[in-house]
């Protein structure tokens, strides 16, 4: 090989080494012819790169007259010229004096006008692929004998490898730059929960990854018939497209594209288009559009619209790619406006609540506990005193008297009125049932647990928890409890895992508990877990003063549930309701009234007075049977301290059924409590 061979092979090595570092294709186009001029002797060179597998032009090099020729890849025709020839033969093809040839005449004419009499045209290829043809010529006839052909043949081997790499380098790239784009998209859609912000991020991602000189996300009106463009990003905008302006559905391409989920794509600026698109898209100066769905779980939620000024831009794999993009920009719209929906639902609910709070306040005195009386004041005072501790309270208190009203006080008045309120009856539940509603289960734990339960306890956790008739608690369920209260600690049913909680406790009875303690039959260190604060509701009969009070608001209560409007109360039957002593207290008064209101025709209360002392709760004529019965009532429960059920209680000494005593006594109004 000789040194002058060699030399312009090191130089060729170095031209298309030269080529694979140009970042784009103006740069490596200039590159490329001077690096193949220190190669080659050339007045022309032409150069084409196709898309792969078939005959559109990609990249198009002209070199003439000294200079590159700026011609679009568009105007150059490949049909009857070498070019065409060389790529469907895939062999060199010499023309050694254009003068003398007859094929190919509008080319012939086109290189007699450049001053070229010979030619030599080659392929472009990797294997089976067909990559481009290159073209080299000279102002002389018989420019190119075989050997230059060789070493042309080389050539166009190294322009080939050169661009095979730079477009895989291309392409890499950009599917890098996609999958980029995919991510920050992912991450932008389970970050942002904002409506707004949103939009506006993905736009300008779309946009500056895709190349693209406009992007922006339209989103249906409430009206059905309009697009709002919600999110433009278009940065060389001339003021012809802005955001928040209306698109008609109807007769519009962004419209169809939402009616119809289907991608719409114009490559090339057409007056048919409609008027007003077209006189923006013209001023604009875009000539490329693609409108894709957003479509998230079958449900349409709008439309991506993108531009670019040149044309011909958007081909299938382009908008293959968008159409994924979109699928993620369409979970992330849906969050947004789930979200949304959420807030603005929450705030409606939480001016509803405190709508509801002022009506209540308004109505009533401290939250549903109605009365003026300086027995119920003074409970109200302790209740303001132990709330903002986390103590424990027991109420004590015959039923009826609200116990559970003075709970929710106390819970609505503590540190923990934004977490939980959880109540339990204890002598609602049977004993069988109690612990596991208390404390929860394992599924299997016993018979008939089918499932995992979670207990009141652990609901409760760093809320309030009311215990209401904690007297009726079994013995053995007891240090379980007076466990969880002193370590905050349990088990479920059927788990040895100890769970930790932090509750406070209100609890009520309307038992004695200290004499429960005497028989043995409430635990004295539980007692005293639970006698840390304790607070005595009075019946009704010690504030009569608050019963014209409760008369009103039970009259208008019930009144407003039946639709009535009941605008006065008899003087006659408030006096009967106000020296009545009430045995059952609040609760017995209430259903009293609920009663009255439901008899009640015209706008004043009729009230059945008469049952007051038709119902055997009325104290009976001495020296009648029925005085006498009752004389003999208060004498035993009061040997037996109020006591009624057991072995030594009033129905035992008396031979009576518990249940028939008890009957009795609330006939002939005998309150054991009172007795003892």
């Amino acid at each position: 090989m000789s040194e002058e061979y060699t030399q312009r092979y090191e130089a060729l090595l170095r031209a298309t080494n030269a080529i694979g570092t140009c970042s784009d294709c103006d740069a490596a186009a200039d590159v490329l012819i001077q690096a193949l001029r220190d190669v080659l002797t050339f007045d022309y060179l032409q150069l084409i790169a196709f898309e792969n597998g078939t005959q559109t032009v990609e990249w198009h090099l002209l070199y003439s007259n000294g200079s590159r020729q700026d011609r679009s890849s568009e105007d150059f025709v490949v049909e009857d010229t070498p070019i065409e020839w060389v790529h469907e033969s895939q062999q060199p093809l010499v023309t050694a004096d254009w003068n003398e040839e007859t094929r190919f005449a509008k080319h012939r004419e086109f290189l007699n006008e450049a001053g070229i009499a010979s030619t030599c045209t080659l392929p472009l290829a990797r294997g089976e692929r067909r990559l481009g043809v290159l073209s080299i010529g000279n102002s002389h006839p018989h420019a190119y004998p075989e050997d230059e052909v060789r070493f042309l043949s080389l050539v166009a081997d190294q322009i080939a490898l050169a661009i095979d790499a730079a477009v895989n380098f291309y392409l890499s790239r950009r599917t890098q730059e996609r999958l980029k784009l995919i991510l920050d998209l992912t991450n932008q859609v389970v970050s942002n929960l904002n409506l707004s912000e949103l939009l506006r991020t993905i736009s300008s991602s779309v946009r500056r990854v895709m190349r693209y000189d406009a992007a922006a996300i339209m989103l249906p009106e409430p009206d059905g018939a309009h697009l709002r463009v919600h999110a433009l990003d278009f940065p060389e905008s001339k003021g012809f497209f802005k955001e928040e302006i209306l698109i008609p559905i109807e007769g519009s391409t962004p419209g169809e594209t939402f009616r119809s989920g289907k991608s719409w794509v114009l490559n090339r600026l057409d007056p048919e288009l409609h008027p007003e698109m077209y006189a923006k898209a013209s001023a604009e100066g875009m000539n490329s559009f693609c409108d894709v769905a957003l479509i998230s779980r079958g449900r349409m939620l709008g439309v991506l619209a993108v531009a670019r000024r040149e044309e011909n831009t958007f081909d299938g794999e382009e908008t293959a790619f968008l159409s994924q993009v979109a699928q993620q920009v369409a979970i992330g719209l849906e969050n947004a406006l789930a979200y949304g929906e959420i807030a603005d639902l929450k705030d409606k609910l939480a001016q509803e609540k405190l709508y509801l709070e002022d009506e209540i306040r308004g109505e009533l005195d401290f939250e549903g506990i109605v009365g003026q009386s300086s027995a119920l004041r003074h409970v109200l005072n302790l209740v303001e005193t132990v709330a903002p501790s986390d103590s424990t309270v027991l109420l004590l208190g015959e039923t009826g008297t609200g116990k559970e009203l003075i709970a929710r006080a106390i819970h609505d008045r503590s540190r923990r009125k934004e977490r939980t309120f959880v109540k339990l009856n204890c002598a609602a539940i049977p004993t069988g049932l109690l612990e596991s509603e208390l404390f929860g289960h394992e599924r299997g734990a016993f018979t008939g647990a089918i499932a995992q339960k979670v207990g009141r306890l652990e609901l409760a956790d760093q809320g309030s928890l009311f215990l209401d008739e904690v007297g009726d608690i079994p013995v053995e369920i007891q240090p379980k409890l007076l466990r969880a209260l002193q370590e905050r600690e349990f088990e479920r049913l059927g788990s040895n895992r100890t769970k930790k909680v932090d509750v406070r406790l209100v609890a009520a009875t309307n038992r004695d508990l200290e004499k429960m303690m005497e028989s043995r039959e409430f635990r004295s260190d539980l007692y005293y877990r639970l006698n840390v604060f304790p607070i005595r509701i009075p019946p009704l009969r010690e504030r009569p003063e608050d019963i014209p009070l409760l008369v009103r608001y039970f009259t208008q209560k019930y009144g407003r549930l039946m639709n009535k409007e009941i605008e006065s109360i008899p003087a006659g039957a408030m006096k009967k309701l106000s020296s009545w002593h009430w045995p059952g207290n609040i609760r017995e008064l209430e259903n009293f009234i609920e009663r009255s209101v439901i008899l009640t025709h015209g706008s004043a209360l009729q009230a059945p007075i008469a049952e007051l002392g038709n119902n055997g709760r009325t104290t009976p004529v001495a020296g009648t049977r029925e005085a006498n019965e009752r004389d003999e009532m208060v004498r035993v429960l009061k040997s037996t301290n109020g006591r009624v059920a057991g072995a030594d209680g009033a129905a035992a000494r008396m031979g009576l059924k518990r249940t028939t005593l008890i009957a009795r006594m609330k006939k002939l109004g005998v309150d054991p409590r009172r007795v003892s």
